[in-house]
């Protein structure tokens, strides 16, 4: 199953490099497009979710580093909910 790697700038301009076992990412996200913070946090739940999904169909059990990536995602997001017209930039796509 083709993995990749993406990066996303965070409201406070830290860049983080996320995971995700699928391509699927690539049909959520767009290289340099910046997002409200929820919509960059339900584009993310919805895309990992099927990336572990699909893990599941192919090898029998979820992908717990697609899960734990969004966890991060989350954790990362939770700091800056009191920011009015927070968002996050999906920098690039890696190979």
């Amino acid at each position: 199953m083709p993995e990749m790697r993406f990066v996303v700038t965070w409201p406070d301009g830290r860049d983080e490099e996320c995971y995700s076992p699928s391509l699927i990412i690539k049909d959520f996200f767009a290289e340099g497009q910046s997002y409200p913070l929820a919509d960059f946090i339900d584009r993310s739940r919805q895309a990992l979710t099927i990336a572990s999904d699909r893990v599941e169909a192919k090898y029998g059990f979820p992908c717990s580093l697609a899960r734990g990536q969004l966890a991060r995602i989350e954790t990362a997001a939770s700091h800056f909910h009191d920011r009015e017209a927070a968002s996050v930039i999906v920098k690039t796509f890696l190979a």
